[in-house]
């Protein structure tokens, strides 16, 4: 853990704290706002907000629980909560908007009276905050080198880019009195909230359901290891994702009778290696003589497993 490193999590985790705090101001103003002047586009705009909230506080956990993780055993415990924080935050985020979008299609039918004026000047407010974070985000914490980071910054940005349609609709309102702008703007608030909310929740479940790793290439990985000489081919192969930015793997591998054990610990050494290149940061290689073989085929029938009984390494 170098001083740097450690250096770059405070600050990151300064620079979070600042946002959520900036931002939970924000959703207070916009949702007071929004009731006051009856602006559906503000209360989609505070919930996007929200949104927000969520994924950058989750930032903030990750972060806390990576320090966590220097001090305890490589045990992947907690490793997952960041992934069942997201499917949350994303199945939030998906019936939010489609309640946005259900009020807005009523107030197609029959607009209400929105106040501009009021809507005006809370979205004012908001696009000052917003660059405020934004500004935050850029001086002080590692958007470029740190995905945590760059996902809550991507949502900053976000944000500045709805809160500005938001202000256009409270023009359209004063200057044209074109009532529609608001359900409008809500409307696509919503689909943007909810695409945010349907990526996050595929991305999640894609984890939890043990789905190969976005960043692997399967077949590489198998050339990889089959490359190597003295290996006659593999099977049981599994890849999946701890969490996001953790890729595990494991298999079994056939090789020949007379591999030294000095030879078999070469060998793994140099696939660790290559394999660390491809986004593969734990692996488990169970190394077979020809004779203790349940099925050929690479990806292997679940009988094979049991029949195989206590495995013993060679």
């Amino acid at each position: 853990m170098s001083h740097d490193h450690h250096h770059h999590q405070t600050d990151n985790k300064r620079v979070l704290l600042i946002a959520l705090g900036l931002i939970s101001l924000l959703v207070i103003v916009e949702v007071i706002g929004g009731l006051v002047t009856n602006s559906l586009a503000l209360l989609a705009d505070a919930t996007h907000m929200l949104s927000d909230f969520f994924s950058i506080g989750l930032a903030f956990l990750a972060f806390k629980f990576g320090a966590w993780e220097a001090s305890k055993s490589k045990t992947f415990g907690y490793r997952r909560f960041e992934i069942l924080a997201a499917l949350v935050n994303g199945l939030v985020l998906i019936g939010v908007s489609v309640f946005i979008i259900w009020h807005a299609i009523e107030r197609f039918i029959s607009p209400p009276e929105v106040a501009g004026g009021g809507v005006l000047i809370v979205a004012g407010f908001a696009i000052v905050i917003n660059l405020l974070i934004a500004w935050v985000f850029i001086r002080g914490s590692d958007v470029k080198g740190n995905l945590n980071m760059q996902g809550a910054f991507a949502h900053v940005l976000g944000d500045i880019l709805s809160t500005i349609g938001v202000l256009i609709s409270a023009l359209l309102v004063i200057f044209f009195n074109w009532t529609y702008a608001d359900p409008i703007v809500s409307v696509i608030v919503a689909l943007l909230i909810l695409l945010t909310g349907f990526r996050i929740a595929k991305n999640a479940i894609h984890v939890l359901m043990e789905g190969i790793p976005q960043n692997v290439d399967v077949d590489k990985v198998i050339q990889t290891i089959q490359n190597k000489k003295g290996i006659h081919n593999v099977h049981d192969m599994h890849v999946w994702s701890i969490t996001s930015g953790l890729n595990a793997l494991s298999c079994h591998a056939v090789v020949g009778e007379h591999m030294s054990i000095a030879e078999g610990e070469e060998m793994l050494r140099q696939i660790e290696q290559e394999l660390e290149r491809q986004n593969i940061h734990h692996m488990t290689i169970q190394l077979e003589t020809p004779d203790h073989q349940h099925d050929n085929s690479i990806w292997c029938k679940v009988k094979g497993e049991s029949s195989g009984g206590g495995h013993h390494h060679h």
